[in-house]
């Protein structure tokens, strides 16, 4: 009997959509942090080599659980105006993420060329290609529209009390005025308010200032 043979009996009913919602139930539980083989295998109830053998690496995993988020993006539906539906498709996105412990954190660390991925982008540039004036501006605003989402939501998911209570502490007027100022402002924990001006401010901007060609 070949190793292969042999490892075969413990790979029988297990698929990889099997160790993939493993994966989603372990992050949501503990997180990026506590996402293991181990954890996973624990979960499943089964040996680390029969997680390996479906995932191959864990980088592996990552892109296929970020491709899972993506998935829940709908493509449908979506507004007829360009601006409208960038706008809709970057929320639909912040919602998908928002739907899992440190899902934004996921997406972040991963670049996945799959048929989810893809399809968001294709439809997020086909709405800026409507509304920019050239091809580079659309190209580029769909990347700025995106990491400013996935920034956003890291915040939102991290966002302890006590980091804004460390920051009050350590602002005074005589020596970072401009800061104190605007304090609470800056800290503001309505996420959604501040998701959708930013969404707005960088589509206005991008339907008029054109992206340097050289």
């Amino acid at each position: 009997m070949t190793k292969k043979q042999a490892a075969a009996p413990a790979k029988v009913g297990i698929t990889l959509d099997h160790v993939v919602g493993a994966a989603f139930d372990v992050l949501d539980r503990g997180g990026v942090t506590k996402l293991s083989t181990r954890a996973i295998a624990a979960e499943l109830g089964v040996s680390m080599n029969t997680v390996m053998w479906h995932i191959r690496t864990k980088d592996r995993l990552l892109d296929t659980m970020a491709e899972a988020v993506l998935g829940e993006v709908g493509l449908e539906d979506l507004p007829e105006d360009w601006h409208n539906q960038a706008a809709e498709l970057l929320g639909r996105l912040r919602e998908a993420m928002l739907g899992h412990r440190d899902g934004a954190l996921l997406v972040a660390n991963t670049f996945p060329a799959e048929p989810h991925t893809l399809a968001f982008t294709d439809r997020l540039l086909t709405a800026l290609l409507r509304g920019c004036p050239t091809r580079r501006t659309a190209a580029w605003t769909a990347w700025t529209l995106f990491y400013f989402t996935l920034g956003l939501v890291q915040e939102e998911q991290a966002a302890p009390a006590d980091d804004r209570d460390r920051l009050r502490a350590h602002v005074t007027e005589r020596r970072l005025p401009g800061l104190t100022s605007a304090l609470e402002d800056f800290m503001s924990v309505d996420f959604e308010a501040r998701f959708h001006f930013g969404i707005r401010q960088i589509l206005r901007s991008a339907s008029t200032e054109a992206a340097p060609e050289h």
